[in-house]
């Protein structure tokens, strides 16, 4: 296993199809998600800055390139919403990267199989070593090979909400949404879905189906 930016094989197929837009426009690919059938299929998409960050302008301006990637493609049959998102403050982590890159925070991890008696595991993160995710949790530092890693995120703290707002404004920006709430662009086919972004993220969200344009 590469990552976890997309796991069944539809949303690795959506994955190939809208990795070429998301990477042409400068954005990294953080995660894609198909969920739902009939009235409630929505894809959702993560993607983010390689510094990081995510506005809502960069969600519309993305959101509205993917829209025309997928009439292009046509990848599902029948309506769905399209979320395109920032991965929010307790972000789900998907690449090997991410847990270097957020080392020192606590962070969730879910593993196909049990080691140990166990699937979930909470703790500080301690990078990577030879293929394995380190986190620190009661027992002390152990390593969990990335291949069996189902799930993982970040888990809200408020040092974490602190740091976030901290680094957003040394680069001038402005501050995330609070940590229950998002900043959402409304197209005029809208569904009435849930976010697909973490808590503090950024959304623009859509609506397509196979005889509509998706609009953002």
């Amino acid at each position: 296993m590469t990552d976890l930016v997309a796991k069944t094989p539809l949303d690795q197929r959506l994955a190939r199809i809208l990795r070429p837009t998301v990477e042409g426009m400068g954005f990294e690919l953080v995660r894609v998600r198909f969920t739902g059938a009939e009235r409630k299929a929505t894809l959702q998409v993560m993607a983010e800055r390689p510094d990081g960050v995510m506005e809502v302008d960069d969600c519309a301006r993305l959101s509205r390139a993917l829209s025309a990637a997928l009439d292009v493609e046509d990848p599902i049959e029948g309506r769905y919403a399209l979320e395109v998102s920032s991965p929010g403050i307790d972000r789900p982590l998907t690449r090997i990267a991410d847990f270097e890159r957020f080392a020192g925070w606590e962070a969730k991890i879910e593993t196909d199989v049990m080691i140990d008696g166990r699937k979930r595991f909470r703790g500080v993160l301690h990078g990577v070593e030879d293929g394995e995710v380190l986190i620190e949790i009661a027992e002390g530092v152990i390593g969990l090979s990335f291949d069996l890693i189902a799930d993982a995120k970040l888990v809200l703290t408020d040092e974490l909400i602190a740091e976030t707002l901290r680094a957003r404004k040394a680069a001038g920006l402005a501050p995330e949404p609070a940590p229950d709430a998002f900043d959402e662009i409304e197209t005029e086919e809208d569904d009435d879905e849930d976010s697909a972004a973490g808590k503090g993220g950024a959304r623009a969200a859509g609506a397509a189906d196979e005889d509509a344009n998706t609009e953002a």
